[in-house]
């Protein structure tokens, strides 16, 4: 008999929990023609238009590879448009179409419907605990 209790672990709830944010926000965001790797994509790039690959990469701490393909469905649904790089030839930047910009707000007011609902019955004190301790796990485990 193993003594793990998956209930109160942090890990298995962390997981648990992203997964369940993950599939309500894909249900959320279906009808707009996005998936949850190009939502957190977008919000860099809603954020800073103009961004490279390495830089997506590096802010949403995603492989390379993961990162290649999400670009390269986001172009071919005409979210993106790449662009030559103005001082480095052997990069390119990646750019927001209007498309795109169009779908910044209906896309932020899906995934702050999720939140809520996520947090429905949390007091405002307990809301802000609640990311205050999510956020110094994840800065924890960071190396």
């Amino acid at each position: 008999m193993s003594d793990f209790d998956k209930h109160r672990s942090a890990g298995y709830l962390a997981n648990h929990m992203a997964r369940v944010f993950a599939h309500a926000l894909a249900e959320r965001i279906r009808p707009l023609g996005l998936a949850p790797g190009q939502f957190m994509t977008l919000i860099e790039l809603w954020r800073e238009d103009g961004l490279t690959q390495r830089d997506l990469v590096a802010r949403l701490d995603v492989e390379q590879a993961t990162m290649a393909n999400t670009l390269k469905r986001m172009e071919r649904d005409g979210l993106i448009a790449r662009r030559a790089h103005d001082s480095d030839s052997r990069a390119r930047t990646i750019h927001l179409t209007e498309h795109a910009r169009a779908l910044q707000g209906p896309a932020e007011a899906a995934a702050n419907a999720v939140n809520a609902q996520a947090m429905r019955g949390m007091s405002g004190a307990e809301r802000s605990d609640f990311i205050r301790l999510m956020t110094h796990a994840i800065d924890s485990l960071k190396p």
